[in-house]
Formats: structure tokens, C-alpha cells, sequence
């Protein structure tokens, strides 16, 4: 990729190239194609460029002229990359994910669909009680008031019958933005457009490691919805939301709350995304993190281990 990467210079008002891992095509039509055995980008006005697909984890894909070919969607899902199809607000409509992220997947499929509801409630009361904690911590490193979440998460129960992550929400966006008009709503055209756009990168990364650990992605631990094909990626990413507010905080401050999302805030979004998180005193990738809870749940599943483990982000690089 040395050679071809100097290339990517040519594209860069095309598109967003984020350390060879997330690809976002936006901004004018690509084909995506193969040769030699790697993703080969091919715009209209400018040189090609050779991907290796061992280097691709995400393609977000929301311009309506791209076209990509059957060998690129293949090499892409037989890599283990997530394919993900955006509209004309950048929100996503569908998502393209690998069938064959393990070789014990069956087997894996069967225990993930059999867990006893008393599992699932508490591991789903655990990521509930990670969230908070990350909420708690985001608003201290702000140096916002804290709105009593850093004692709230200790009342979750299993299966979080009395809903406080809900509580804890409404807490939660005051204190994050305060003195603000702000509502958290995905179809209102304001900061809430880098809200989405970096929730929808989060939910592919969290996605490809539900894959790679050899669950099913339908069938969630407590979202449910017949129109949602990948509840257990929104379940399992909910501690991690925090790190896409903290984000689109430093976008705000940087630039505007209204500031536009194109090239430039896309390409902040994601390499900040895409950069290493700290947790358990060691310094990783968002895309081993969660690799490393989707692999927890798979023993979980198993009654190997009681408790699901969720690395608790605490820094970034």
C-alpha cells in the first residue's frame, strides 16, 4: 500500500480515507472494483487506487452515482468488512455484513439463541450501568457538573426494569449541552447530523466485531425491533456512544454547532474514531475493544463466564 498510498492525494476532495480502515465515499461517484486481488477505487477525473481488503474494515457508501462490482462486495465480505449504505443525509439504510466471520459460527448461533433470558437481562444491566459510567466520565473530562449519573449507575438491575438509562439520558444531554436549544433527534438537520454520522461508523465497527466473534448480529440481548436487522450491534455499542459525543463536542468547539458535515468534519470524525482508545492500562483500537466484548459475550452465552467484559475507555491517543 506504500507505493499506491501517496496516490491517495488525488483523491482527496473524492474521498475520505481514514488509515486504510474506513472508507467514505461521498462526495463524487467511484467504482469499486478488483485487481491484482485488492479493492481498486476507480474516480472519474483522477488516478485509480489499489486498497489491500486486509486493510478495509468499513466502506460507508451515500453517494448515488457510486458503483461498486459483485467481486468488490465480495472481497469486501470475505475480509470481514462491513459495507454500509447511507442516504442523501448520510444516515444509514442498510448494512452489508459478513456471513462467515468464524468457524465455530453455527454452533455459536445455536447458544447465542438459546440464552436463558436471566443472562441476557444481566449482561444487557451491565452495558447499561458501562454507559453511565461513560457518560459520567465524559461530562468530568468536559468539566461539566455531574448530574448524579456517577451514583445513578449503581441502581441498574438486571434488565434495567425501571429503565434508568433513560434517566440517565435526559441527565445526561442537559448536562452535556448546556444553555443549548439542543435535542437529541436524528431528523433534525443540526449537530445532530455528526451525532448520526459517527454513531453510524460506531454501529459498523461494533457490527464487524458481532460478526468476527461468530455471533448473530438479529438477535439482541434487549433491542428488539422487526425492522432492525442488527440489534445486538446497537446493544453492544451503547458504552461507546460517548466517545462519538465527545467528538462532535471537539467539532463544535473547533468549528460551530452548525457547522456543515462534508469532507473536512468527516474526515476529523474518523480518524478520531480510528485512533487508539485506552482501557485496562493498555492502548487499542475501537475495533479490538470491541472485538474483545463481542468475544466476552460468546462465553457468556456459553455459561463459561458470568459477566460480560466491557473494556471501559478511560483516554484517547
Amino acid at each position: 500500500m506504500n507505493a499506491e498510498k501517496s496516490r491517495s492525494i488525488h483523491l482527496e476532495e473524492l474521498v475520505v480515507l481514514v488509515n486504510n480502515r474506513i472508507l467514505d465515499i461521498s462526495e463524487a461517484p467511484l467504482r469499486l472494483s478488483v485487481s491484482d486481488g485488492c479493492l481498486l477505487l476507480e474516480p472519474e477525473d483522477a488516478k485509480p487506487v489499489r486498497v489491500a481488503f486486509s486493510d478495509i474494515a468499513v466502506v460507508l457508501a451515500s453517494h448515488p452515482h457510486g458503483r461498486f462490482s459483485q467481486a468488490a462486495l465480495a472481497g469486501l465480505s470475505e475480509s470481514g468488512a462491513v459495507f454500509v449504505i447511507c442516504d442523501g443525509k448520510h444516515l444509514p439504510i442498510g448494512m452489508m455484513l459478513p456471513m462467515q466471520g468464524n468457524f465455530v459460527q453455527c454452533e455459536r448461533f445455536i447458544r447465542q439463541a438459546e440464552s436463558p433470558l436471566p443472562i441476557r437481562k444481566r449482561a444487557w444491566s451491565k452495558i447499561v450501568q458501562a454507559k453511565i459510567r461513560a457518560q459520567s466520565r465524559l461530562l468530568s473530562q468536559l468539566g461539566r457538573p455531574d448530574p448524579g449519573l456517577s451514583q445513578l449507575w449503581t441502581k441498574v438491575r438486571s434488565g434495567d426494569p425501571k429503565n434508568i438509562e433513560a434517566q440517565a439520558a435526559r441527565r445526561y444531554w442537559g448536562a452535556l449541552l448546556p444553555g443549548s436549544s439542543f435535542r437529541r433527534n436524528p431528523e433534525i438537520d443540526d449537530l445532530n447530523r455528526h451525532f448520526n454520522y459517527g454513531y453510524a461508523v460506531l454501529r459498523a465497527i461494533v457490527a464487524r466485531a458481532v460478526c468476527a466473534a461468530g455471533l448473530h448480529p438479529g438477535l439482541g440481548l434487549h433491542h428488539h425491533n422487526r425492522y432492525d436487522a442488527f440489534p445486538l450491534a446497537d446493544d453492544l455499542m451503547e458504552p461507546y456512544r460517548p466517545i462519538v459525543d465527545a467528538i462532535v463536542i471537539e467539532i463544535a468547539e473547533r468549528w460551530a454547532p452548525d457547522a456543515p458535515l462534508d469532507r473536512e468534519r468527516k474526515a476529523f470524525l474518523l480518524s478520531r474514531l480510528s485512533s487508539g482508545f485506552e482501557a485496562n492500562n493498555e492502548m487499542r483500537s475501537l475495533f479490538d475493544w470491541s472485538f474483545r466484548m463481542a468475544s466476552s459475550l460468546v462465553k457468556v452465552h456459553a455459561e463459561e463466564e458470568k459477566e460480560i467484559e466491557i473494556p471501559e475507555i478511560v483516554g484517547r491517543r
